[in-house]
C-alpha cells in the first residue's frame, strides 16, 4: 500500500510517499516541501500546485490520499487560498481515483506521538522512529510542512488498517 500524504499550502506544500508492505515498518519513499514564489498571481501559484501533485501521482501511483483538514485561522485570505490549494489537490486525487482520507492536527498529533496536543517537536523527532528513510530522501534540511506530510501518512496508514 502506498499513500501520499499532503500538508496543504499554495506557498508551502508538504508532500510524502510512504509505503507499507505486509506487517514491515513504513518506508519513505518520497517527500518535498514545494514552494510557490511569492511573485507570482496566486491564480499561477494554484496552477503550480496542481502541476505538482499531478506529477507526483503519476510517478508514485499511490493507493490513497491523507491530507490535513483545514484548521481556523485568524487570517481569512490565506485560509481561503489554502482552503483552494486544498480544492486543486482532492481534484488532481479523484482524477486518479484515490480514496481521500482527511485528519485534523490533533488526529496526526495523536497516532504519531500518542498526545493529540504535542508541539511540532515532537512529531519530528518521531518520525525517524516510525518511518524507515530511503535512501534517496534527505531530511537533514527538511521544513516542518514536510514532517506534516509524512505524520499525514503515518496516519492515514495507523487509522484505516482495514484498506491492508
Amino acid at each position: 500500500m502506498i499513500v501520499i500524504g499532503i500538508d496543504p499550502g499554495y506557498d508551502r506544500i508538504g508532500i510524502a510517499i510512504v509505503e507499507r508492505k505486509n506487517e514491515q515498518k513504513e518506508t519513505l519513499l518520497y517527500s518535498e516541501c514545494f514552494l510557490t514564489s511569492s511573485k507570482e498571481e496566486i491564480y499561477d501559484r494554484l496552477t503550480s500546485v496542481g502541476k505538482r501533485v499531478k506529477k507526483i501521482l503519476k510517478k508514485y501511483n499511490p493507493d490513497y490520499m491523507a491530507i490535513e483538514k483545514l484548521f481556523i485561522t485568524k487570517n481569512q485570505k490565506t485560509a481561503m487560498h489554502v482552503s483552494e490549494a486544498r480544492g486543486i489537490i482532492i481534484y488532481e486525487a479523484k482524477l486518479k481515483g484515490l480514496s481521500i482520507f482527511e485528519y485534523s492536527p490533533p488526529q496526526i498529533k495523536m497516532a504519531v506521538t500518542g498526545h493529540g496536543g504535542s508541539d511540532k517537536t515532537q512529531v519530528i523527532k518521531m518520525i525517524p522512529l516510525l518511518v524507515n528513510i530511503s535512501k534517496k530522501v534527505e531530511l537533514k534540511k527538511a521544513q516542518d510542512d514536510e514532517y506534516d506530510a509524512i505524520a499525514v501518512a503515518l496516519t492515514c496508514i495507523a487509522s484505516e488498517r482495514k484498506m491492508q
